[in-house]
């Protein structure tokens, strides 16, 4: 596995998502997930991404025995700042709130070291902002976590650059954690530039646009026979906005047959060829989608072949917002 850097330490260019093992998704199966945690640590996908918000904590609790087994092959990141309403097993319900209070990162600091059964967490992400707590008094708190030895890095997740430049005069962000594929391409506007500017990698989530850019979706049905949230949740997979969005998917589709891979392998070399201060973070549950997705590290596209995948999904042609109303009102702050 090809190697870049989060603050100077080096990570798999291609790490691991784990929120879908534990929400949203489809039903959990902590047997498989585990195998798949051990499996991306054979292969050399050392960065492993999770949160506090990730199934109520059960995706920390998930990880927690894998990476106090392996330790030293891990660099942890886990994130704070989204808190369900009690009983709630995912952020997709109504109540959840953004709390990103000095108190509350201390707290949610200790919460997740607790599930996790680790002493420190080797990146710790504001996972949303409220943008009535000055990000300052956020990062101040943050800092104070690392000169306790609790975290080792700071990052932040869906801010704006304006929020990114004032909370790294604060401390050192070493990464900002965005939604960034083919898909998705906001980012360009304006974060990557000042990312590369201040030395903070771009971890790009969903980097096979949930699944889209697999090309394994062919409707709607599919995703309510499994009972997986895209189907109502996901406005780029309703029934108005899919069949237009799947016709990007076969643009996609017919460029990855060219170049003698998937679609996702094709989407996935598209988001590290954006820069080597990029790394990206898909998710899977599944062994033969991690290996997949694994060796996608190793393509490399010639500047035609990503010219012609940025032609394939023009950014105005993508039908559906990111996220559902209600989630969207917390990004970008």
């Amino acid at each position: 596995m090809r190697s870049r850097h989060i603050a100077g330490a080096p990570v798999a260019a291609i790490g691991l998502g784990c929120m879908g093992m534990s929400m949203v998704y489809g039903p959990a199966d902590d047997a498989e997930s585990t195998r798949v945690l051990h499996r991306a640590l054979d292969l050399g996908v050392n960065h492993s991404d999770t949160s506090d918000a990730y199934g109520a904590g059960a995706n920390e609790r998930l990880l927690g025995p894998v990476v106090r087994a392996r330790r030293d092959e891990v660099f942890l990141a886990t994130k704070f700042g989204i808190r369900l309403p009690d009983g709630a097993a995912h952020s997709a319900v109504p109540g959840t709130r953004i709390d990103s209070s000095p108190e509350w990162a201390r707290a949610a600091c200790d919460g997740s070291l607790e599930r996790l059964g680790v002493d420190t967490i080797d990146l710790y992400y504001l996972h949303r902002r409220d943008p009535a707590t000055p990000i300052e008094d956020t990062v101040g708190a943050m800092a104070a976590l690392v000169a306790a030895g609790k975290v080792r890095h700071l990052g932040l997740s869906e801010v704006s650059p304006a929020t990114l430049r004032a909370a790294h005069a604060v401390h050192p962000i070493a990464a900002v954690q965005m939604e960034y594929s083919l898909f998705s391409r906001e980012v360009e506007d304006g974060m990557l530039a000042v990312c590369r500017e201040l030395g903070v990698t771009l971890v790009a989530y969903s980097p096979v646009g949930r699944g889209m850019l697999t090309g394994t979706i062919s409707g709607t049905d599919q995703l309510q026979q499994d009972g997986d949230y895209r189907a109502t949740g996901a406005p780029r997979f309703s029934a108005d906005a899919l069949p237009t969005n799947l016709v990007l998917v076969d643009e996609v589709r017919k460029v990855a047959a060219e170049i003698g891979c998937t679609p996702a392998q094709a989407a996935l070399a598209w988001v590290l060829a954006q820069g080597d201060e990029v790394v990206a973070i898909p998710g899977t549950k599944r062994l033969r989608y991690l290996e997949e997705n694994t060796a996608a590290a190793d393509l490399t596209l010639t500047p035609e072949q990503l010219s012609r995948l940025s032609a394939a999904v023009p950014r105005d042609a993508v039908a559906g917002a990111r996220y559902a109303e209600g989630a969207m009102r917390f990004i970008g702050h």
